[in-house]
Parts: structure tokens; sequence; C-alpha cells
């Protein structure tokens, strides 16, 4: 009777970021995969972004929590929360609001416990309908490789938590390996790597612009240097500036 209210939505399930894909209108929602949860009361405070620019400016009580870890689900409240927001700011407000059919991309490595925790998750979140995809897939399709021809097609997706490789030919993964060694990592290395040489301390936020700005898996040709502010070991504020080439010794 409601069909025609249905809707359908593609979400990136990320570690660190999610995405949210409309058909007809592309990527609408582009937010970092944080909750932020007032720990004495356990209540949900902030979902995404919102919650992203609370770290470091509240109270001790307010905490930040990632409900996924290496591309699966940790923590599946939390995660259901914050499906939930996708979904109800990506349809908006209004008196009928469409049950979406959802499709969740997945590590190509997860398990069927893993996949079942997605599902229910999006499900309890108000989705009518849940569909998963490989990842490494997902990323052939908006690529446009050609997967349903009988050629090899490789894709290696480096995420958040996972970084996923897979052989794609004639619509199927012929081969795939998923490693839980992503981009969380390269932001501790980079956090270790000023420690140790510069004897200071920056956030994750900051790794995470060096690594963006600065981080290469080769050889720099031409050095950029960038400032970076943290605090030392007495907690005082203080600057140094790093260079490219520091930062793939880094990584």
């Amino acid at each position: 009777m409601f069909g025609f209210l249905s809707s359908a939505i593609g979400i990136d399930l990320g570690t660190a970021n999610s995405l949210v894909f409309v058909p007809g209108r592309g990527i609408i929602l582009e937010e970092p995969s944080i909750v932020a949860i007032d720990s004495r009361k356990n209540k949900v405070l902030a979902v995404g972004s919102e919650a992203k620019e609370m770290l470091g400016k509240t109270p001790e009580y307010i905490k930040a929590v990632r409900p996924l870890r290496d591309g699966v689900i940790t923590d599946f409240e939390i995660t259901q929360v914050m499906i939930s927001y996708f979904i109800k700011k990506t349809l908006g407000k209004g008196i009928f609001k469409p049950k979406p059919r959802v499709v969740v991309g997945v590590p190509s490595g997860v398990t069927p416990v893993e996949e079942r925790a997605v599902i229910d998750a999006a499900r309890s979140a108000g989705a009518r309908e849940v569909y998963l995809i490989a990842e490494p897939m997902a990323a052939a399709v908006g690529a446009d490789l050609p997967i349903s021809e009988p050629v090899g097609n490789m894709v290696v997706d480096i995420g958040g938590g996972t970084t996923d490789i897979a052989v794609i030919s004639l619509s199927g993964i012929v081969i795939s390996h998923s490693l839980k060694i992503a981009g969380d990592e390269m932001n501790e290395a980079i956090t270790e790597y000023i420690k140790r040489k510069f004897s200071m301390l920056i956030g994750e936020q900051t790794a995470e612009k060096i690594k963006l700005e600065l981080g290469s898996a080769i050889m720099p040709n031409e050095q950029k240097e960038m400032e970076v502010r943290g605090r030392d070991a007495t907690g005082l504020p203080r600057s140094i500036t790093v260079d490219s080439v520091q930062i793939y010794e880094a990584l």
C-alpha cells in the first residue's frame, strides 16, 4: 500500500568516516563515524561532525565513541543510533517518512556473524530492507571498471580500519583479502613519530591532517612543509615544522 513511499539509500559504513549515497543525487552526506556520549547518564549527545567538533572541548564525562573497529561493529547499540541518524538526516522531516531500502558496504572478509550485526543494526535503525555489498565491489562499480567482462580488475580499497584487496571478473570477486591495517594505523604511526622525534603530543585530528597534506607511500620528489601545533611533555602548547620526507619516514 505504501510502496510508493519507499526510497533507496547506499551507506558506506566506515571505521573513520561514513558516506550516504542516494540515486539521482549522489553522495549527500559524509561525516565522521563518531558518537558523543554523556557517560554519567549513558545518553547520546551528538553524532557525526557535531560529535567530532566536541572532541577536546568538553568535560571528561563526555566521551567520543567509534562504534566500528577494523571495519566491523564493536558497539551494536551505538552503531544503530549512528545509522538511524544518517537515515533521518538523509530523508529529512515529514509526517510520512518512508522506510528506505538500504545497501551497506562491508569489508570483503567479514564473517556471517558480523554480516548479521550490520543487517540487524540497519533494520533496527528503520531500514525496510537491507542488502550488503563487498566494499571492493562497490568501489569497482563506482570507478566504472568493466567488472562484467572476462578480465581481471584489481581493487585496493584503503579505509580507516581495513584495507580490502580484491580481483574482480565476470561480476564476481575471484579472490580477496582484508587487512586490519589502514588509515588509523597511519595516524598512529605519525603520532608516535612526532612524539619520539620532537617530544610533542598531537591529537588524532592533527595526525589525520598531516597524513592528508604530507603523507606519501614513496619518497616525495618535492619537499613540502607544514606547521604542527601540539603539547610538550609538561602539557604546554608548542609548535614545530615537519616536512613530507619526515612523514614518509614515519609511514
